[in-house]
């Protein structure tokens, strides 16, 4: 699926390795290259066909954004969607669904520390798209306001939040000596990470932004300069780059589904760029996951917007409770699973008047009851939710 075809070139390995003491123990640890790889990539038929058709349905996406009639809506509901993902790929079990109950303060059965981790996730990506627009610079103090934010609650709270790692560590295996692959020293944290941010800012060497935030992902993934949180970091940073760029226009693009569809393939290829230089297959893999990942966001945008026609159109056929129908169904379209005091809340209509229309909806086959109680009961927006959850099994 992801082989480029053609003749590849020999770089060798993509940094040099130093010798450290971490526990009494002699570890090699490695030390990337800064950006842009050198010799410069080459960019075979494959990988520029790949670019383009990364690059179109990205316009596609950008497009089908502008012209939803709710687009804060759909940005709602698919961060939180990422925000699952990216974390599942960390270990984590919660759902869409777990995150959206326990943001309504109902969160039964759900593992208390997975939903605050990934409700973290929702806030870090929030605050760093509200600095770009601020006009601050994508930097390393900016990812380490994000990091801060990410680890601000919950596991990972003692990993020194917001601040770059003052020790070694490792991935895989159970110390630096049989780990999979050893990040530099932690001395030499702040040297890396200030050459990967003068890349990002690089404006004179050509290079299409979506090369560059790929290769930018890479980077800091090798460098993983914090004792946690890298890997999420690490994939906030493709989408923030596309931002600052204003390649998209609302923050619509996130790879967590095709890197948790192919995690053995993501790391064999991680793996390749540090041992053997390979910074053409990994981009290949990069692009093609971008255009299937944009066309995927594209095809939700349209579904959702289809669907919102079409029971809308349902509800203003129903008679007299249909006024108050639609403001509950407008409320549930801005948060799919709603209490009956959220939703009178959200709509200024009465209890006995939410009541009314939410039991429309039930009859209609747009909203389902969740808890089967007569009090405190919740309501989902059901198809909403299948769509929401897709992919996140």
């Amino acid at each position: 699926m992801f082989d480029l075809g053609g003749q590849r070139l020999k770089r060798g390995e993509s940094g040099r390795y130093e010798v450290t003491t971490v526990g009494g123990e002699r570890v090699r640890a490695f030390l990337p290259d800064p950006l842009p790889p050198a010799p410069p990539l080459v960019l075979e038929a494959g990988v520029q066909q790949m670019l383009e058709a990364a690059v179109l349905a990205l316009g596609r996406l950008d497009g089908v954004a502008t012209l939803l009639p709710d687009k804060a809506l759909f940005l709602y509901t698919y961060v939180r969607k990422e925000a699952v993902l990216s974390s599942r790929i960390e270990g984590t079990q919660s759902s869409p669904s777990d995150l959206l109950l326990f943001e309504l303060d109902e969160a039964p059965g759900v593992p208390l520390d997975d939903v605050v981790e990934v409700s973290n996730y929702v806030a870090a990506l929030n605050h760093g798209l509200a600095r770009l627009e601020q006009g601050f610079p994508l930097s390393n103090r900016l990812a380490r306001e994000i990091h801060g934010v990410l680890l601000s609650r919950g596991r990972g709270s003692g990993k020194d939040p917001g601040a770059f790692r003052r020790s070694q560590n490792w991935i895989g295996g159970t110390r630096p000596s049989n780990a999979t692959f050893v990040p530099p020293p932690h001395t030499a944290v702040p040297d890396c990470m200030a050459a990967l941010e003068r890349f990002l800012h690089e404006q004179t060497d050509g290079l299409p932004v979506l090369l560059r935030a790929g290769l930018a992902h890479v980077q800091f993934e090798t460098i993983h300069p914090f004792l946690d949180g890298n890997g999420r970091v690490g994939r906030l940073l493709i989408t923030l780059v596309l931002c600052d760029a204003a390649v998209l226009r609302a923050p619509l693009l996130y790879l967590s589904l095709h890197l948790k569809q192919h995690r053995a393939v993501y790391y064999d290829l991680l793996n390749r760029v540090r041992h053997e230089g390979d910074w053409e297959a990994w981009l290949s893999f990069f692009l093609e996951g971008v255009r299937d990942v944009a066309t995927g966001a594209t095809d939700t945008a349209e579904r959702l917007g289809e669907m919102f026609r079409t029971d809308r159109a349902s509800v203003q056929g129903a008679g007299r409770r249909a006024a108050s129908a639609l403001r509950v169904h407008e409320a549930l379209k801005a948060r799919p699973i709603q209490s009956m005091s959220s939703a009178c809340e959200a709509t200024n209509l009465s209890f006995p008047a939410v009541s009314s229309a939410m039991e429309l909806l039930v009859d209609l086959g747009i909203a389902r009851e969740l808890t089967g109680k007569r009090r405190n009961r919740l309501f989902a927006y059901d198809r909403y939710l299948c769509i929401l959850n897709e992919g996140t099994e």
